[in-house]
């Protein structure tokens, strides 16, 4: 059965396509299964992944029932991916019947659950259905958030939307921790941030991850060679934070268990 990991912050701009490339593109060099999901109308994380669909499906004709997950997904160098594009916007998944309609991303994904080790999920800059659907299907919530103020509006939204999930929905979802993404600890905004963000992550049961993401060329030009931020420039610091990241939560998604039986030697 699959490990599923949300990246989710309802404000855009924060690193949410960007942290999810860099944990399925890591997860995957560790030697397992990955998936990744992209519920971003902007539909960013296929070209973060080094590739964009060639049979122009993409994860709404899965939830419309259209073709299967197996159909729609396409292959990268690193894991499968399934892409979005702008239709996701005007989706009309909110027409589902509404006993069903927070199940509907659960119920696409049934029949592969077993054929992935991980499953990545990035979402929309926004608390809507499809974040529901995500939310409702996961382990493992991660909340990027840029190191400026404006980052921090919205996290007490997101919050009562997680509570409401747990109650309803999906008692499971463990929200790992807060990722501060372009932190400067040389600077007085990044302090005061990485304090508040600190009070707020008390506020919904988690924490700031040790792991803090410094600003770096590398995580901005590695999509336009193709490439995962790994492979591109190892050597820059933002790289090596992402690095460190997945090294800090590896423990918390038994990531170490699962590479331990690695699969590319297979």
């Amino acid at each position: 059965m699959a490990t599923i990991i949300t990246v989710s912050n309802q404000k855009g701009g924060v690193g949410k396509t960007t942290t999810s490339s860099a944990l399925a593109a890591g997860i995957a060099m560790a030697g397992t299964r990955v998936l990744c999901i992209d519920l971003d109308p902007q539909g960013n994380l296929g070209f973060c992944m080094g590739s964009e669909s060639t049979n122009g499906a993409t994860v709404l004709d899965v939830l419309k029932g259209k073709m299967s997950v197996q159909e729609a997904v396409y292959m990268t160098e690193y894991c499968d991916v399934l892409p979005s594009d702008i239709t996701l916007s005007s989706s009309g998944l909110e027409h589902t019947p509404a006993a069903h309609k927070e199940y509907i991303l659960r119920d696409a994904l049934a029949p592969v659950m077993e054929d992935y080790d991980y499953i990545i999920i990035d979402t929309p800059p926004a608390l809507n259905l499809l974040t529901v659907n995500a939310y409702a299907l996961s382990d493992f919530l991660i909340i990027p958030m840029a190191s400026d103020i404006l980052s921090l509006v919205g996290l007490s939204q997101l919050k009562e939307t997680v509570e409401s999930v747990r109650s309803a929905l999906n008692p499971r979802l463990n929200v790992l921790g807060i990722l501060l993404t372009r932190f400067n600890r040389r600077t007085l905004l990044s302090r005061d941030v990485l304090e508040m963000a600190q009070q707020l992550a008390d506020q919904i049961g988690t924490k700031v991850f040790d792991t803090k993401i410094r600003s770096g060329v590398a995580i901005a030009e590695a999509p336009a060679h193709g490439e995962s931020i790994f492979d591109y420039n190892p050597r820059s610091a933002a790289v090596k934070d992402y690095q460190a990241f997945i090294e800090e939560i590896a423990d918390i998604i038994h990531l170490k268990e699962v590479a331990g039986n690695g699969k590319k030697d297979q």
